[in-house]
């Protein structure tokens, strides 16, 4: 009883979640949106030298998104809070569709970004 109760609790959260992200999205302003069915035109943020944290929520959620260690010491990322942006790729301002994966390179905070990533491409 309590397992269907949990999955039921969820269920209308999900929905909900669904109801207010939909309800954000201002009539006339959705992808397909504009004059002559143009799509809107999204660009990379800068997001050197912030914190990763801040990558997830500037970014929209249906961006494709590969995030790595760049201090060669090959750590999986788990809690953004705790990773700084070092490198990025696309460059800020670039455009950005459905078909482009942003790249990230992260170190844990207080540390430096590693000369080499520093003057890469990504």
């Amino acid at each position: 009883m309590k397992r269907a109760a949990a999955v039921g609790a969820g269920a209308l959260l999900a929905l909900a979640a669904v109801a207010v992200s939909s309800a954000e999205e201002a009539p006339g302003t959705g992808a397909g949106a504009g004059a002559g069915g143009e799509t809107e035109k999204r660009t990379v943020p800068d997001f050197l030298g912030l914190g990763l944290w801040r990558v997830f929520t500037r970014l929209d959620r249906r961006t494709r998104l590969d995030v790595h260690d760049v201090s060669g010491r090959d750590r999986r990322v788990l809690w953004p809070s705790r990773w700084q942006v070092c490198t990025q790729y696309p460059e800020a301002g670039a455009g950005l569709d459905r078909r482009t994966t942003v790249m990230i390179g992260v170190v844990r905070r207080g540390e430096t970004c590693p000369p080499r990533v520093r003057t890469a491409r990504r």
